[in-house]
Parts: C-alpha cells; sequence; structure tokens
C-alpha cells in the first residue's frame, strides 16, 4: 500500500510538473506574439513623437527612444523565431500539423493505429536530427551578438528546444503499449545516430579526431545507399498522414547530406526564414483574422450584405462570397473561413431556402476565394519568393480575385433564379443601421489598403495596425470579447500559427537545396528546348499546380515548387506577378480538387458529410473556378495592368 502511495504521488508530481511547464510554454508563446503585434505600434508612436516633437523634455525623450529599440526589426524577428518554434511545439501538442491524412478514410482502427506508430516514430527521427543539427549550428555560426539586451544564441537555443519537445510529444502521442513502447525509444536512438555527423561537430567543432572523421564519413556513405529507399518511405508516409513538415524536413536532410551539405546547414535555414522579417506579418494576420471570426463581427457583416441585397436574386450568395472572401484574405489558411464561419452561413443560406447540397458546395468553394487579395499571406510569400515587388503582386491579384468572386456570385444567382429562392422587400432603415454597427469592420480594409499603399506604413506595421485595430474595435467598442475570451482566442489560432511557420521554416531548407543545386535552371533549358510554344508551358502549368494544390498546403508549394517554376517563366517571357498570380489562382483550385484537396477533407469535418459527397457538391463550383483560371493564365493583362501603373 505504501508502495502504491508513493508511486501515486510520484504521479501526482509529475503530472504538477507537466503542467507547470505546459502553462510556461503558452506564456511564453503568449508573450512573444502579443510583443510582436504591439511593438511596431510603439515604434509607429515613437516616429510620430520624434517628427513632430525635437527638443521634447529627457525623460520623455528616452522613454519613446525605448519604443523605437523595441520596435527594431532585429527584435521582431528574433520574436518571430521564438513565436514560430512555441506554436509549433503547441501544434504538436494539439496533433494539429497540416497533413494530407487519407488515413482518415480507412475503416480499419488496427491498421490507423499501425499507421500512426510509423507516422510518429518517422516524426521522433527527423525532429532529433534538426534540433541536434541546430546545436552544432548555434555553436558554430552564432557569436552572442546582442538583440536588445539578451545574445541571439539565447534565442537560437529555442530551435533545439523546440524540436526535442515535438519530438517528445510524438512519443508521448504513439498509440503503444506494453513492449510497444520500445518503438517510440528505439526512434530517438536511430535520430542521435544519423545525427552523428553534427553532434561530432558540436563536440568537436572542426577538430575532430581521425577516428571520429571515419565515422562521419561512414555515416555520409550509409546514407548516400539510403537515400532512394528513405525518400521513398518519406513520400509514402506523406499519402498515411505523416505532417507534411516532418516530411518535408526529412527529404532537405537527406537530401543536403548526399549531396555533400552538414546537416547544420537545415537549422541555419530555419534560423533564417524564422528571422526574416517578411514573414512577420503572417503570425499577426493570421490572429487579425481569428479575432475577427471569433467576435460578431461576421454576423454583423452578414447582416449588412442581407440588408443590402436580399432584395436581389442570389442576394445571399453575394453576401456568402463578400464574407468569405474578407476573412480568407486575413487569415491566409484557406480551412479557418470555412470552420469559423461555414456553419454561421449555412444555417443563414437554408433559412432562405437554399438546399443544402449547394450551400456546403458554395461554402467549401469560398473557403479560398479571398486569397488574391491584400493583405493576403500567400500573395506576401510570392512576393518574396519571386524577389518581386509585393505591391505590385498585391495589385495584379485584384482583377483576378474579384473576376473569381463576380464569376461565383453569378453561377449562384443563376442557380437562385432556377430554384426560385424568394427575395425580401429592401429595407432603407434596417440597411443603414447595420452599416452603423458593422462601420469599424467595413472601414478595415481601407485603412489598410490607403495605409500600404500610400507608402505611409511597411507591411509589417500595417499588420501591427490590423490585429491592434482588430482587438480595439472587437474588445473595447463592442464588447464582444473579453481579455479572456483574447486568450482562449489566441490559443485557438496559435496552432495554426505554428503549422503555417513550422512548415515555412523548414520549406525554406528545401527550397536551398532546389535552387543551389540549379535545378530550376536546368529543368528550365531542358523545357525550352522541349516545349517551344508558350501556351502549351501554360497549360501543362496549370495542371501540375491543380495535383501541387491537391497534395500540398498553399506555403510548402510556394516555398519549394515556385523555385523551379520562375526561371521557366523567364524562359518564356511569362511577366513574375502573372505567374505568382497564376500560381496562387491554381492552387486555389487545387485546394477543391478531388481526391485529396485540402478544403474537401475539411468541409466534410465542418458539415459531418462523407467526403464523397463534399465532392459532389463542389463539382459546379469547381468548373467556374478552374474556368476562370484559364482566364487568367492566358489572358495576362488582368495581372499586369494595375502594377503597370505603378511602376
Amino acid at each position: 500500500m505504501s508502495k502504491g502511495n508513493a508511486l501515486q504521488r510520484k504521479n501526482v508530481r509529475c503530472g504538477a510538473l507537466c503542467g507547470a511547464l505546459g502553462a510556461l510554454e503558452e506564456v511564453i508563446c503568449y508573450t512573444a506574439v502579443i510583443c510582436l503585434g504591439v511593438f511596431p505600434m510603439l515604434g509607429i508612436g515613437a516616429g510620430v513623437y520624434f517628427t513632430h516633437v525635437s527638443n521634447g523634455p529627457a525623460l520623455i525623450n528616452r522613454f519613446f527612444e525605448v519604443f523605437l529599440s523595441m520596435s527594431g526589426t532585429d527584435v521582431l524577428t528574433h520574436l518571430l523565431l521564438t513565436t514560430g518554434l512555441f506554436a509549433g511545439m503547441l501544434t504538436t501538442k494539439d496533433q494539429s500539423h497540416l497533413a494530407i491524412s487519407i488515413v482518415q478514410n480507412f475503416s480499419s482502427k488496427p491498421v490507423k493505429r499501425r499507421l500512426a506508430v510509423f507516422n510518429n516514430c518517422l516524426s521522433i527521427v527527423v525532429l532529433v536530427v534538426i534540433a541536434l543539427s541546430s546545436l552544432a549550428f548555434i555553436r558554430i555560426w552564432l557569436d552572442g551578438t546582442l538583440i536588445g539586451f539578451i545574445p541571439d544564441t539565447v534565442f537560437a537555443s529555442v530551435i533545439p528546444l523546440g524540436y526535442t519537445v515535438m519530438a517528445v510529444r510524438f512519443a508521448l502521442q504513439t498509440p503503444v503499449k506494453g513492449w510497444g513502447r520500445l518503438f517510440p525509444i528505439a526512434a530517438f536512438l536511430l535520430g542521435i545516430l544519423a545525427a552523428f555527423p553534427v553532434v561530432a561537430k558540436f563536440w568537436w567543432g572542426f577538430d575532430a579526431p581521425d577516428g571520429v572523421y571515419a565515422l562521419i564519413d561512414a555515416c555520409y556513405s550509409i546514407a548516400v545507399a539510403l537515400k532512394v529507399p528513405v525518400i521513398i518511405i518519406l513520400l509514402v508516409s506523406a499519402f498515411i498522414g505523416a505532417p507534411l513538415f516532418v516530411i518535408i524536413g526529412g527529404l532537405s536532410l537527406i537530401l543536403i547530406e548526399t549531396s555533400g551539405g552538414e546537416l547544420d546547414l537545415v537549422a541555419n535555414q530555419i534560423y533564417a526564414t524564422l528571422t526574416n522579417d517578411n514573414f512577420i506579418a503572417i503570425p499577426l494576420f493570421t490572429l487579425t483574422g481569428f479575432l475577427l471570426s471569433e467576435s460578431k463581427a461576421g454576423n454583423r457583416l452578414v447582416a449588412i450584405f442581407k440588408n443590402l441585397f436580399s432584395w436581389l436574386p442570389g442576394g445571399m450568395i453575394i453576401a456568402t462570397m463578400v464574407i468569405c472572401a474578407f476573412f480568407a484574405t486575413f487569415t491566409g489558411a484557406t480551412g479557418v473561413t470555412i470552420l469559423a464561419l461555414g456553419g454561421i452561413l449555412l444555417a443563414i443560406l437554408k433559412d432562405v431556402h437554399y438546399d443544402e447540397k449547394f450551400s456546403i458546395g458554395l461554402l467549401t468553394s469560398a473557403g479560398s476565394i479571398g486569397l488574391l487579395f491584400p493583405p493576403s499571406i500567400p500573395i506576401i510569400l510570392v512576393g518574396t519568393t519571386l524577389q518581386t515587388n509585393i505591391i505590385h503582386v498585391f495589385l495584379g491579384g485584384i482583377f483576378p480575385g474579384v473576376i473569381l468572386v463576380v464569376a461565383m456570385i453569378i453561377f449562384g444567382i443563376i442557380a437562385s433564379i432556377k430554384t426560385k429562392i424568394p427575395v425580401e422587400k429592401f429595407n432603407l432603415k434596417n440597411s443603414a443601421v447595420s452599416i452603423k454597427n458593422a462601420i469599424f469592420e467595413i472601414l478595415l480594409p481601407f485603412i489598410l489598403i490607403i495605409g500600404y499603399f500610400s507608402g505611409a506604413l511597411s507591411l509589417l506595421e500595417i499588420s501591427s495596425v490590423a490585429v491592434v485595430y482588430v482587438f480595439i474595435v472587437e474588445a473595447v467598442v463592442h464588447r464582444d470579447i473579453t481579455l479572456k475570451d483574447c486568450i482562449k482566442i489566441l490559443r485557438k489560432a496559435l496552432p495554426i500559427i505554428g503549422g503555417i511557420l513550422s512548415i515555412l521554416a523548414i520549406a525554406q531548407a528545401l527550397s536551398y537545396y532546389i535552387v543551389d543545386t540549379q535545378a530550376p535552371e536546368n529543368f528550365a533549358r531542358w523545357l525550352a528546348q522541349t516545349i517551344h510554344s508558350k501556351y502549351v508551358f501554360l497549360l501543362l502549368l496549370n495542371l501540375a499546380l491543380l495535383v501541387v494544390g491537391c497534395l500540398m498546403d498553399i506555403f510548402s508549394a510556394i516555398l519549394i515548387v515556385l523555385p523551379l517554376v520562375a526561371p521557366l517563366g523567364v524562359a518564356f517571357g511569362i511577366d513574375p506577378v502573372h505567374l505568382g498570380i497564376i500560381f496562387i489562382i491554381n492552387l486555389e483550385v487545387g485546394f477543391l480538387t478531388p481526391p485529396v484537396g485540402m478544403n474537401l477533407f475539411l468541409a466534410s469535418y465542418r458539415f459531418d458529410k462523407p467526403f464523397t459527397s463534399i465532392c459532389r457538391y463542389v463539382l459546379p463550383f469547381l468548373s467556374v473556378s478552374f474556368a476562370v483560371t484559364l482566364l487568367v493564365t492566358y489572358v495576362p493583362w488582368f495581372s499586369t495592368f494595375l502594377p503597370s501603373l505603378f511602376k
């Protein structure tokens, strides 16, 4: 009995310790995200102060100098690094990493369990190698430069910490009992063995004993021999549910190592990506979208468009499309719109007598319809990857985005007329009241567009303005959410942020390998010699990107596939902005393309309908989207006219 009590007390203490560590992890993550959102606003205020007040009191001047230092790029980028890794840890905790997840269609529970064991063990191996590689990277390549008052080595230590915690969580989530617990342990040991070259580099630097170098050479020889089987295993694992960031990480490690590179190059690219100021806007715009979707902003916007357009045939179709475009623009993650607004909008559409099948098809198709409008996160990534002015890419997406929205609306109106959906009498008073109630939400895109395109604010500052503005509107003005609610919303948003940043960080390493091997240039030369028609190339590009959109999330697709496509665009004389818009709109359609379009799975989950039924419901809207894609692809004017005015 005493032994049992002692064991029980030990388990309670371990549980309390794990709970405390988990709480600390969340606090650090929340703090980093909040600082990331607030510091740029403080910098804007300090800039205004020093512009208009030249000889203020010394104490006040010092106060605003601190604001300026906190809003410096180095501080913000390292806060992004902290956010990315801690959010990735929380994403692993919630088992929310992006995956293709064909496994969910399997009916056999034992098969699902075995595949889960395999995927988790594979994840452990890859993450352990990355964690150990990052230790070597920190020791060899960082020198302790102060970021604010904290050395860069301290900030960078979140990389090995983050990937180690992720590996441990995958081990704890592995569905094994008894002797099966040896599988995760074996995966840890295999990861350590695979990482021996960087472990030796961390321990000895560049002065390892000869015997150690012999072992390192043996590791490289084994990696070369196992290259093809490992790649096949990784690709197969992608289709049976392994997290995409793990698959991309594993491919990066094996390809870089077998091409003569050092494994710590992967950690180098993770650090470089998560300290890139172009990516700071991503978590802030995502958080903005969650604040909007978790408040009653959606209801207020629905009321506006219902009052303004319900007298027209298909008025609620217009409302649905515009609202979905608005939310998808800010979240950047297509599934968020379906998950956050799908229930509300489906109930409204059914209430005005739209068929459930038609409504679900419409909402599934509208989940990614806003990705071509500023400040869309994919457009930011495209501009960065193509090294093209992001403002030009924003402008290039406006006409194609409008065409896609209008085409969907027209299709919906025709369907409404055919099914004789009743219309309501226009009420000026109700319309005015609904506009008054949602005036602050209506102003948001205008504030951001004017601030950014006028040059008054940078993309980073705009993203900070967006999240602070929406917080004030929803928590202070409308009081839809309390401070306690904000913590819950932040906790809900972090797995999405962590999933996005985990993929971005690791995809950059694979992108680096692809570019470094000159694969894009070689492929471009070969294709230019094989295909002589620009239009044949564009058609092949459309088909290839549909497949990519089915199999990959938009963020990894941009970072991995776009560098391959970019030289081809140059070879065939395609404007970079036009190429970027083709890329995004094709991926949008890919999300709806059976058998593995990501939005189809999310809609199946959200609307509690069989996957095959969702595919049928979506087909008419998929046809419209594909027609618009071809129009945008073959008529470059839609993408290039507005950017040409600003060149």
